[in-house]
Parts: structure tokens; C-alpha cells; sequence
């Protein structure tokens, strides 16, 4: 039976945060009205480059919280 790894809190801290990044750039990619929803603004006067430019924010943190995750749970693999 394999060992099984344990890794610190901090790899389910940076899994979850490359979940809900990953979550906000699919919502934002699909609902691009959200902010004006949410807080009532038109920030960018309508022409949804703020939103694009939220999908490429969220979805690069997403593949870096991810990665770090990734090498957290790599460092605690048994040798």
C-alpha cells in the first residue's frame, strides 16, 4: 500500500484558490455583466474590455495557483 502524502495547509490554500480563479474567468467569460450587477458601475463605458481583460487575470492566476500548488504538493512526495 502506497504512503500516503501529506502536504500542508498551504497546498489546499493555493488548490482553492486555482479553483475560484478558474471559476471567475469562466463566469466572466460567459456572464460579462457581472459588475455592472454587482456593483452597479459600467467601468469601462460598455465595451466589455474590462471583462476581457478579467478573464485573462483570472485564468493566468488560475494555471499559477495552480503550478505553485503543484510544486507544494511535489515537495511533500515521499522520496
Amino acid at each position: 500500500m502506497p504512503e500516503r502524502q501529506k502536504v500542508r495547509a498551504r497546498f489546499w490554500a493555493e488548490t482553492a484558490c486555482a479553483g475560484l480563479s478558474a471559476i471567475l474567468a469562466i463566469m466572466t467569460a460567459f456572464t460579462r455583466e457581472w459588475i455592472e450587477l454587482l456593483f452597479g458601475v459600467d467601468p469601462d463605458g460598455g465595451n466589455g474590455s474590462l471583462e476581457s481583460a478579467l478573464v485573462v487575470l483570472f485564468a493566468v492566476a488560475a494555471c499559477v495557483f495552480g503550478l505553485v500548488a503543484r510544486a507544494e504538493r511535489r515537495r511533500a512526495a515521499p522520496a
